[in-house]
């Protein structure tokens, strides 16, 4: 029976191009969250200038 060489621990470097994505990517869909929710509180502003006569 042949034995399996123990898997290698990754670099630090691999572990830190990993965190770099994954920041990255969690900065990205923060961003679409606080876009999405800044759009409708903002479409019905420009009205409120018609109803003052």
């Amino acid at each position: 029976m042949t034995r399996k060489a123990p898997p290698e621990k990754p670099s630090p470097d691999d572990r830190e191009d990993r965190l770099k994505a994954a920041l990255k990517a969690n900065l990205a869909r923060r961003k679409a969250q606080a876009r999405a929710r800044a759009t409708p509180r903002d479409q019905g502003r420009d009205d409120g200038d018609k109803n003052k006569d």
